[in-house]
């Protein structure tokens, strides 16, 4: 048996293999499966954002409470709630300042990203099919069966990719819709403007105002991406191939949104750790849930605060870094 440099068996082809495994059908599922993989972090490092940036703000809790969300019964939703009241038990932040419902991108989160964990379950179940299924063609079914069909179709991918990265889409906007929700001083709830540290230096000082000029360039790309590529389709090898999925290409664009939305986060969590380190200096004696403080610890245990304008930018990476390998949300 060949044994390749990392030290694994290579796998020896057998009749019809080479063709099975550089089938676009299975190429694109590949992808389809690593993209779902990364989505799952993503939507619980999505809840975590949303809970920091609901501390720094002072939030209304009853958004999450469980009988409204019940009342609905939309599993994701419901899920998402559940997550994000475990991330703030025990806050002293909350309700503080006496609103009695806060801007959709806050008291809606439950609603719009457990949609989104309800699509990942559906795209979850079709690739977990794709990825088990025999797609080559013809199909051989032995004693000398052999049946031609069109099993290698990727318009199953295609779809589901599609719809992933609507999902995906939708978690990086209302992500972005709370950063500027923290910079702006007159939503915030009293914080500087742009979170600048000192107030008083605002306009010499930029603060994170950057942070979210990103974060609204790639929801503007996400936006793009998100468009449907299994409606598309051109004809191939002279008109016998007249009907394609454009799998490939959906599963590449899926890709690029699920990291888009990793970056996207990265910064709302960069922006809400700062807000909540300026919130906790105006209120000393109070404290967030111990979930968010778990992850605000870790977070400055990587970053420490940062009094005056920075170049951000490898801070985020790093941060990203983290967040992609799910070092802020195991817990």
């Amino acid at each position: 048996m060949l044994i390749c440099g990392a030290g694994i068996p290579r796998l020896v082809l057998g009749p019809k293999e080479g063709l099975a495994i550089s089938n676009g059908a299975t190429f694109s599922a590949a992808l389809a499966a690593l993209t779902i993989s990364l989505s799952e972090i993503l939507l619980s490092a999505a809840e975590l954002s949303a809970a920091m940036s609901l501390e720094a703000l002072q939030g209304a809790s009853a958004a999450f409470d469980e009988r409204l969300h019940q009342a609905r019964r939309h599993a994701g939703q419901i899920e998402v709630a559940a997550r994000i009241r475990a991330l703030t038990l025990g806050s002293t932040l909350l309700d503080a300042a006496g609103r009695v419902q806060d801007v959709y991108s806050l008291r809606c989160a439950p609603q719009v990203q457990g949609a989104a964990r309800e699509a990942l379950a559906y795209v979850r179940a079709i690739i977990e099919k794709e990825i088990n299924a025999a797609t080559d063609n013809p199909l051989l079914f032995g004693a000398g069966v052999s049946i031609s069909g069109g099993n290698f179709h990727g318009e199953p991918v295609g779809m589901a990719m599609d719809f992933l990265k609507v999902a995906l889409s939708e978690v990086a906007a209302i992500s972005e819709r709370r950063c500027y929700h923290l910079l702006d001083s007159h939503l915030n709830g009293g914080l500087p403007p742009m979170l600048v540290a000192n107030g008083e230096t605002a306009g010499v000082n930029s603060g994170v105002m950057l942070l979210q000029y990103t974060a609204a360039s790639l929801v503007l790309e996400n936006q793009t991406l998100a468009g449907p590529d299994s409606v598309r389709s051109l004809p191939t090898s002279a008109g016998q191939e007249d009907h394609n999925a454009n799998a490939m290409t959906a599963a590449r664009h899926a890709w690029q949104v699920a990291h888009n939305t990793a970056h996207v986060l990265a910064l709302e969590l960069t922006c809400a750790a700062r807000a909540l380190d300026l919130r906790l200096r105006q209120v000393p004696r109070s404290g967030p849930g111990k979930g968010v403080a778990s992850a605000h610890q870790r977070i400055r245990a990587a970053l420490p605060f940062r009094e005056n304008d920075a170049l951000w930018g490898p801070d985020i990476e790093k941060l990203k870094a983290m967040l992609v390998a799910g070092e802020l949300t195991n817990t």
